[in-house]
């Protein structure tokens, strides 16, 4: 059984979703937070693909600092590597969770290393 917090972030993602729309040329930079891990995408929606993805939770990926420093170099890295296929602006699709924190770390240093959106 889902909890009030878990209704209430599905009910603002349902909503954010209905006005959020990526294309190959401008995609949606999609995040999911856990508890410990955080996951970033670009995802075409109109094919159905994910185009570019980034998470806490890859082999190469070095733990430093806290969870806010980590959603931090999860946006540079997002960032690179859709400069690398050749994506420039992104739609921020916050998946419902609150743009503070973690979230607007990952934002912010997208942002930083060239993601405009």
């Amino acid at each position: 059984m889902a909890t009030k917090k878990e209704i209430r972030r599905f009910k603002l993602k349902m909503i954010i979703r209905k006005k959020v729309n990526g294309t190959s040329q401008k995609p949606r930079l999609t995040i999911f937070r856990s508890n410990k891990e955080i996951y970033a995408q670009l995802v075409d929606d109109v094919k159905g693909i994910t185009l570019v993805s980034a998470s806490s939770r890859e082999k190469n990926f070095e733990r430093k600092g806290s969870k806010i420093e980590e959603s931090a170099m999860i946006g540079k890295i997002i960032a690179e590597r859709a400069k690398s296929v050749g994506i420039a602006s992104v739609v921020f699709d916050r998946n419902g969770y609150l743009y503070h924190g973690r979230v607007k770390s990952l934002a912010d240093a997208a942002r930083e290393a060239g993601l405009k959106f």
